[in-house]
């Protein structure tokens, strides 16, 4: 079993498919929610790492500026990927998170994408298309989180 963490910029479906997962029975956070940011985009270190220690299987999502922090205590890193057009169309679009809709929040996922991206892809252990069907996702997710992988450190986010 094991310890992933899925990434990706707004709109990628993040919490979608960490909820599909929890449907089918694994632990899974969601850092949007309850709390485990201790100010926006920064992750409440001490929180995190005794969720890292307490749990060998876990899929966590969530993008957030200390992240690298912890990508050693993950056996996979996945990021989930699609291009900038259908992201800013899901944030339009989507109910369950008033993020994105402003002008300027379009601007802020814009410029994340074209600076914070290439750091996500770079650490990433691999790549998942977000613009596959979430039940095709989903059990690649699944199979991650079966798959313990031995993974040398990857480099901090800066």
């Amino acid at each position: 079993m094991a310890r992933v963490l899925i990434t990706g910029m707004s709109g990628a479906g993040k919490s979608t498919l960490v909820q599909a997962l929890t449907e089918r029975g694994f632990t899974t956070v969601d850092t949007d929610q309850a709390g485990w940011e201790i100010s926006p985009a920064r992750w409440d270190v001490p929180r995190m790492r005794a969720l890292l220690d307490d749990q060998q299987t876990v899929a966590v999502c969530g993008t957030a500026e200390n992240q690298g922090e912890f990508y050693d205590q993950f056996d996979h890193v996945a990021y989930l990927v699609a291009p900038l057009e259908v992201l800013l169309d899901r944030v339009r679009r989507r109910t369950t998170s008033p993020y994105g809709k402003t002008p300027q929040q379009q601007a802020d996922i814009t410029r994340y994408v074209a600076e914070v991206e290439p750091l996500i892809r770079r650490s990433a252990t691999i790549e998942l298309d977000a613009r596959r069907p979430v039940e095709d996702l989903t059990d690649q997710a699944a199979t991650l989180m079966n798959t313990p992988q031995v993974i040398s450190p990857r480099p901090v986010l800066s």
